[in-house]
Order: C-alpha cells, then structure tokens, then sequence
C-alpha cells in the first residue's frame, strides 16, 4: 500500500492530485522551483522539497533531481501528473530503479507511444516523408509532449523550413526533445479522443469520448463528454482502436488514444501515455476518480470486468491568464480574487493573491459542469463563469462564455477550425456602459460633499475610466439625499456595491478596486488621473513586447539600418513555454533595435523601430 506519495509537477494537477491522496489517507510531497516557493500546489502539500531554478528545464523537468526529492522525503511512490516528465521512459525507469512505486503505464509502453513518430509506425501509419505542394496543408508537429507546443500549420512550401525550426526549438524547450515530423492537415476534423483505463491482470476500459474540437493555437480549450453527434458506429470503432492500441503495448493505468475525426473516417493521432488535461468531465460522466485508479492499478488492484454505466454530459473550459483579441497574449500580474457559483467543479492551481508568473503555463484553472443533457451542461457551465468573481490579469473568460453559447457550438457542429472563423465575434468588445459610472460612485462613497468649494452640491464630480481601450468620462453629484448621477437613479451606493435603477430596472454592480485597477462585475477598468502628466510620444513604428518574456531568437542578419518587409519577423519572445512572434508592422528600414537574445523584457518594453520611408 503507498503511504507517501511524490508528485512530480506543479500548479493545478498537482494539487488535483493532493486532493485525492487526501481522500485517501496518502501523505502528499510537492517539488518546486524558486519561482513556485509560495505557489499553491507547494502550500497544500504535506511537505515539499526545492528544486534549484526557475525555468523547467532546470527544475521539473531535470528527473534525477525529482528523484532525489522522493527519497529524500521519504516518498514511496512518484505520480508524473501531465506534460514535463510525464511520458519520458527514462524518467519513469528511474523511479523504479530507485526502488519507488511509479503511477503510470510501464517505461516500454510510454517509450512505444510518447514519440508520435513511434506510435504512428505502431499502429501502420507513416509520417509524410518530402512534401510537395500536393500535400499542402501540413502540419508539423513534435514527436514528445503536448499542450499546443511544437505545432505549426504550413499552407506554402517556403514556410515549411522555418516551421519545422521553431517547432523545433519550442519543443526542445517544453519537453527536452525537440524532434518534430510532418503530417496531413484536416482542415475541418474534430478533435475525438477515448480515455482508458487498465490493469495488470489484462482488462481494459473504453471509457467512453471527448470532444476537444475548440483549440486555440492546437492547444485545447473546451472539452466535453461524450463527444456529441458521432455517425452510427464510429464510437464502437474508436473503442476498439483504443483498446487496440493499449494492449499492444500492454498498457496500464490511465491513457488517451486520439483522433482526428473527418465525416465517418477517425485517422488515430497519438497515445497519451498519462492522464490528460481533460480527465474531469470523464470523472463526471462515469462517476469514477480516475486519479484514484491510478493509485489502485498501481498497487495492483484489478478492475471490474465491465466499466461504470455512463450517465449524463459534461463540459470542461480552461482559464487562461491570456487575451484572445490580441494573439493570444499570456498576462501576468496578481491573482486578487478567483472564485465560481457552487454547482461547478474548480480545479485551480491559484489561491487569492497569487502571482501569476512567465515561467510556466497561462492556464489558472479548469471549470467542469455536469447535467443530464449536454444543453443543460453548456448553459450551466457559461452562467458560472459568467457571474464567477475574477479579479487579476485578463483572462479569455468573456471568450468561454461567448464559446459555450455560440450556436455552431451549441448544435454540436464545430471543428478543429471554430476559432479560425469566429474569433473575431467572440473577442468584440461589449463592456457594461454602465460599469465606469458604479465605480466612480463606488468610489465616491463616504466622501463628503462639504469638503470644498469643488464638492457642492451644485458642483458636477468628474471621473475617468479606461475600459476596452476607450476613455469613458463619467460624471456625478453630491446632493443631500446622497449620490446623483443623469439618466439614471442611483438606488445604493457604498464601496462594494452600487445599485441603479436603469429604466425601471435595479440592476447590481459588485465593485472591487485593487489599486487603479476596478473590476466592476465581469467589466474590468483602469482609472486615469484626473490631470494626467503629458506622456512622451512613441516614434511611429515603434514594435512594444506585448507580454513579458524572453527574446529567445532575432532574424538573421537583423541589424540597425536593414531593410524589412511589412509582416517579417524579427524576433520572437518566449513566455509561459509558447513563442511569440513579433514582426515588421510597415515596409521600411529598421532604424532601432533595442533588445539581444537572452534579454528579459517587461510589457510596453521598446524592441524595436521600423521607420517607414517618407
């Protein structure tokens, strides 16, 4: 029986992993790098041990170190969680070598499926060897890991070597292993996966479909199961692929098999040897812990000879400290407030007042919602996020919600391709207008309309906001019976709560201001001064990192004084283990070019000027 156990990740499964030790009765051991001293995950645990370093290649994915941990914690048995070391043979060889429990599938089935090339000869089918113009799309993508990293489409043959190079060295970056190889792009597929589970005594459970069609730069963003409206008898063949696939390599634990699914055709795409991201709605739907049956397989429990009936849909959005209307930025900042309506599922690797870091990746969290009927999944999952407390950076939370109740989606006809041809609707600005006026009476409150010639009553009060990068100006009174403001009747007003009757309507804003940040609902603001001190205007083609990060790569040959085609790229910017590239905004010379590889910039940092000519 395990008593102890390591996990060796970070963040949100960590802590998802706690919870089950918990429930239990397993004592829990984090690892950490210097950036995650204070992060939740290393909080919750029972005890946890330092791994020296900020970047994951020094620290979670360095396995020997990971190791050292355990036994020095005194741990008896290492669960991998997902992405870093969770599907490297080596790693895993290395937990049973020091004489430690490992929770997951034998080191020769994840040495047999982790690299993609390898499980694509496994089961028949052969990577794209040269490619023509015939094969166009393409996609290229790394043989290791997940998550979104090392993937890019090619749509013309001279972009094919550059990207093969940057998902290359994205690769390298995120996994350790930068090999890449080019497969057929589907251009309308969706994204169907089977989860199983298995044991050492030979059974093996199809445990049911994902849908994980709505992706955002390959990486997943809302998943469900089942997956809905698959043509008669193609789950029954993707169960059988699955089971397929596990027993050739004589699989245990927990895994996914998936596929792109094209009409009735399902062309298989890659064995995760490790539990995904998405496991929740699985967990809902079949009324298991799948975490659980890891722990259970691997103490060398048997399984039932039949599954748990499935009952019911579920619905899976990930939150990422990002903003979809610009590229899909990563932020950071302060963590002040996360919280949902009770009904929903959050798994979180956040507490209130966390700093979100550049290290690692952007999701904060997972909301999972379950009902009888996939309509009831849906509406229930996008009311929670709509009227969940979110108070920190900018998150694709208003993306989700729009997502979840966007009619494509909603009639289960959406593709790999959804946000592709949507993202532009789903991103548009729609703030509150009434949201700058709550929170400067908000503010407002307790002032008293004595204190100057300024406050009589008499005398209007001026505020501004900024809110989806427009300045909103909002004006309001002291009277005797309180706050006023035109157009509206202010019914309650104090620091946190302000109410308006807005034609007949009481309509309630919770207002919550961390320094000038206000955050008033769902509506975010900044507040301006009053007299704001004159700004330095940038020169006109000025390029500002649009996140923090590191430049980890400038075009060759880029240098003062060269010529540059508008949309070039000139360098690109690592952040939370994606690259971004940062390109020629006009055709003209590069007069200035502010930043070396390896630098760190902050957001608004000056890169670069491109001086268009006259």
């Amino acid at each position: 029986m395990i008593s102890t156990l390591l996990v060796a990740n970070r963040g949100e499964i960590a802590c998802r992993i706690f919870r089950t030790c918990a429930e239990l009765g397993i004592r829990t051991v984090a690892v950490h790098s210097d950036a995650d001293e204070n992060a939740l995950h290393a909080r919750v645990a029972d005890s946890a041990v330092r791994l020296p370093g900020a970047t994951p290649a020094d620290t979670y994915l360095r396995g020997d170190l990971v190791v050292k941990a355990a036994v020095s914690a005194g741990a008896d048995a290492v669960h991998p969680g997902y992405g870093f070391l969770s599907e490297n043979a080596d790693f895993a060889r290395a937990v049973l070598d020091a004489g430690l429990v490992w929770i997951g599938p034998p080191p020769e089935a994840i040495e047999a499926m982790a690299s993609k090339t390898r499980a694509k000869e496994l089961m028949g089918i052969a990577p794209l060897g040269e490619v023509t113009e015939a094969d166009l799309p393409v996609l290229v993508k790394a043989a290791a890991g997940g998550g979104g990293r090392g993937m890019r489409v090619v749509r013309r043959l001279d972009e094919l070597d550059a990207a093969l190079e940057g998902a290359g060295a994205e690769a390298a970056s995120a996994f350790g292993d930068g090999e890449v190889f080019v497969e057929p792009y589907i251009e309308r597929g969706r994204h169907v996966e089977v989860q199983i589970l298995a044991d050492t005594h030979g059974t093996v459970w199809p445990l049911g479909t994902r849908d994980c069609s709505l992706q955002r730069r390959h990486q997943k963003v809302i998943e469900e199961a089942p997956a809905p409206g698959l043509p008669d008898g193609l789950t029954e063949k993707l169960y059988a692929l699955a089971v397929r696939a596990a027993r050739a390599v004589s699989y245990t634990g927990a895994g996914t098999v998936e596929f792109l699914v094209d009409g009735t055709e399902a062309h298989f795409l890659e064995m995760n040897t490790r539990l995904q991201v998405e496991h929740p709605v699985t967990e809902a739907v079949f009324g298991i812990d799948l975490v659980a049956e890891q722990i259970r397989v691997a103490e060398g429990h048997a399984l039932a000879a039949e599954a748990p009936p499935a009952r019911g849909h579920a619905v899976e959005a990930r939150l990422y400290a990002e903003d979809p209307a610009r590229d899909w930025a990563p932020q950071t900042g302060t963590l002040h407030r996360l919280a949902v309506p009770g009904g929903v599922r959050l798994d979180t690797g956040y507490g209130d007042g966390d700093e979100i870091g550049v290290h690692y990746d952007a999701m904060l969290a997972k909301a999972v919602a379950h009902a009888p009927t996939r309509a009831e999944a849906l509406r229930r999952l996008a009311h929670a996020l709509e009227q969940a407390t979110l108070h920190g950076p900018t998150t694709n939370r208003d993306l989700l919600v729009r997502s979840l109740r966007h009619e494509e989606f909603t009639t289960a006809r959406m593709d790999t391709g959804f946000y592709d041809r949507h993202l532009a609707g789903l991103t548009a600005p729609a703030p509150d207008p009434h949201a700058p006026l709550a929170a400067a009476l908000a503010d407002a409150h307790g002032r008293s309309r004595f204190g100057g010639w300024r406050n009589l009553s008499s005398q209007p009060q001026t505020k501004r906001y900024l809110m989806a990068d427009e300045e909103h100006e909002v004006h309001y009174r002291h009277t005797r019976d309180g706050l006023a403001a035109d157009g509206v009747r202010v019914v309650h007003a104090d620091a946190h709560l302000v109410v308006l009757d807005i034609d007949g309507v009481h309509r309630k804003f919770a207002v919550s201001r961390y320094g000038d940040r206000v955050h008033v609902n769902a509506t975010a603001l900044t507040a301006l001064p009053r007299f704001p001190d004159p700004k330095a205007q940038l020169a006109p083609g000025s390029l500002l990192a649009p996140m923090p990060g590191t430049v980890v790569r400038i075009a060759e040959g880029l240098e003062a004084g060269a010529e540059v085609q508008a949309g070039q790229p000139l360098l690109w910017l690592e952040a939370m283990k994606m690259q971004h590239q940062i390109t020629a905004p006009v055709t003209g010379t590069l007069s200035e070019l502010r930043v070396t590889v390896g630098q760190q910039v902050e957001p608004g940092s000056l890169l670069a000027v491109v001086k268009a000519p006259l």
